[in-house]
């Protein structure tokens, strides 16, 4: 067996869980940094710093440094894509660190997802994005390209003796995977132990968002201030047991896991990563004992001939701020101060030639604006953002808002310092590539050694959705809010967003699948959702995962609205009425 740590699920992670899970004696800590907007972020670091900027650079500073010397004295591994978009330069941050500290670790930098170089070549192939068919981006606008590399790539690196592995862009779960390629020596053709490992992989990859962050019963997790980082005991079968260091805090149970098991995915039959396509729809969770949690049933088929790509590109400019008002007739106040900073910054901007705002985004915090609905408030936070092509499009409407501070209705405050500026628009641009046309490399120091290319082994049959027993009408049929029935958890994927239910007693299932249609959850999630809804049944771990099309408003940075990643979609689904057995809410409760 082996007990791999999640110690990070995206960049600026407290530091806290590398002395937790050391002391736990894990044989690898996994450090995820990246979601797709963190390649925006981190794009943007490297435009001001070529040389030394567009890495996770607490990664170096507050995870490694005060630790090195533990992690040499007990030989634990270390796997993170800490890298970002620029690998090598923390690598070189870190093998500095390694000779001043005097210890024995060798650094593995893994590349090859670097595509901008070839944004010529790439350009000329005439590739469209993977969602909206859309041509590339002009080339002077591309910021990066990388390509999403699988776990083979770090697990050579592991075999090569390597003590820490950094990697750039890779699929977040690979960075464990790897670790247990190297380890059992899992080779490619073995599909559905790497569906196994890639389901750790991704049940790890959120670090606490798997024990009790994030939880719908949030009131059931204890201690949250030092809440425990997961670790999974592996065995060489895939089966892994989830659970967390002894006397932290936090929750592990069949809800938290299952609730992780659904967060951003699309068609859980078909997860579709560079090493295998999973089949999570089967997977089995079942508590074992306090806080651990037994998860199998992964199953994989032959991977694609394509990889996918996620580019940024500089799309224009945007700003925005955040007031306070309170008082009588507080969320009208607001949208008089909206309004009326608006119409000052759009004759400013026709006074300057300035094109208009491309983009204006009004929310009332505070009104049920989240959830599509609009009530009175005497205490509410109003969010007023705008897209401009350039930047002194934005300079004119944060100057109006502040012009406005003696012209506004009463009420008026808030808590802040110096005024927000205009800040650039790096936006996701993503599409598929051939296999064949990425070269990864491992480089422990003394030059880059390339990796054996891993190709599909044959194709992907097609998957049967899978299919839920009918719903059986009882006589103690009741009326209650989906919340009472489910647990939820919701994430986005670039400009979609992903909302999965998870009964609390396995019963319940085909009532919510009966009720819960794409009609229904559109319905609800109209205030928000441009595309259609897509539904899928998983009925191992008793759940449902929706996925909700253009729903974001471009995603990430990209978007002005106040929840960009969708994290607050599940809340908006529970509160969905749905008609169950009363017999049944009782066990689910007991």
């Amino acid at each position: 067996m082996i007990r791999i740590g999640g110690a990070s699920g995206y960049w600026g992670e407290s530091a806290m869980a590398t002395p937790q899970l050391l002391e736990a004696g894990v044989d690898v800590l996994v450090y995820d940094y990246l979601a797709e907007i963190t390649m925006s972020l981190l794009a943007r670091a490297k435009m001001k710093d070529p040389e030394g900027g567009g890495y996770a650079k607490d990664f170096v500073s507050a995870a490694m440094k005060p630790h090195l010397a533990e992690i040499a004295e007990k030989g634990v591994k270390v796997v993170s894509n800490a890298g970002g978009i620029n690998p090598q330069a923390c690598g070189k941050a870190l093998r500095e660190l390694i000779d001043r500290a005097g210890v024995d670790l060798k650094v593995a930098v893994v590349e090859g997802d670097d595509l901008k170089p070839r944004l010529a070549e790439i350009a000329e192939a005439g590739v469209k994005e993977m969602f909206s068919g859309a041509p590339l981006p002009h080339p002077m606008t591309v910021v990066s390209m990388n390509a999403y590399l699988g776990a083979f790539p770090i697990a050579a690196a592991l075999d090569a003796g390597a003590d820490i592995v950094v990697t750039g862009r890779c699929v977040d779960s690979a960075v464990t995977l790897g670790a247990l390629i190297a380890h059992y020596g899992w080779q490619a053709e073995d599909l559905d132990l790497l569906a196994a490992g890639s389901l750790v992989g991704h049940l790890l990859e959120c670090g606490p968002q798997a024990t009790g962050g994030n939880f719908t019963d949030w009131r059931d997790v204890t201690r949250r201030a030092a809440i425990g980082y997961p670790v999974a005991e592996v065995e060489a079968d895939g089966t892994a047991v989830i659970t967390k260091p002894g006397g932290t805090g936090g929750l592990v149970s069949r809800g938290t896991v299952t609730e992780q098991l659904v967060y951003e995915i699309g068609d859980p039959s078909d997860y579709v990563l560079p090493d295998v396509r999973c089949d999570f729809s089967s997977v089995q969770i079942e508590e074992t004992g306090k806080d651990r949690v037994r998860v199998s049933g992964a199953k994989g088929r032959p991977p694609p001939q394509e990889l996918k790509v996620c580019a940024t590109h500089v799309a224009g400019w945007r700003g925005g701020l955040t007031p306070t008002f309170y008082g009588f007739e507080a969320s009208e106040k607001a949208e008089e101060f909206a309004a009326a900073t608006l119409a000052r910054a759009e004759e400013t901007l026709r006074a300057a030639n300035l094109a208009p705002f491309t983009e204006v985004s009004v929310e009332v915090i505070g009104t049920g604006t989240m959830f599509g609905e609009t009530a009175p408030a005497d205490e509410v936070v109003l969010k007023l953002a705008a897209r401009h092509p350039e930047q002194d499009g934005i300079a004119v409407l944060l100057k109006e808002a502040a012009g406005m501070g003696l012209a506004t209705p009463p009420g008026l405050c808030g808590f802040a310092g110096a005024r927000p500026k205009p800040s650039p628009v790096v936006q996701l641009y993503s599409f598929l590539i051939d296999r064949s046309r990425v070269e990864a490399t491992f480089d422990l120091g003394s030059g880059p050694q390339q990796v054996h290319q891993h190709t599909p082994s044959g194709e992907a049959a097609q998957v049967n959705a899978p299919t839920l027993p009918p719903a059986q009408r009882t006589d103690d049929m009741v009326s209650v809010m989906l919340i009472e029935a489910a647990w939820a958890r919701s994430g986005d994927k670039g400009d979609s967003a992903n909302v999965g239910v998870i009964a609390r007693h396995p019963d319940l299932l085909p009532y919510l699948w009966e009720q819960l249609t794409e009609g229904v959850v559109a319905e609800r999630f109209a205030h928000v959702l441009e595309g259609d809804v897509s539904r899928f049944a998983m009925p191992g771990p008793h759940a449902i995962n929706f996925l909700l099309t253009r729903s974001l408003g471009g995603g990430g940075i990209a978007s002005l609205r106040n929840d960009p990643q969708g994290k607050g979609f599940s809340q908006i689904m529970l509160t969905i009425p749905v008609e169950v057995p009363e017999s049944l809410l009782r066990e689910a409760w007991s």
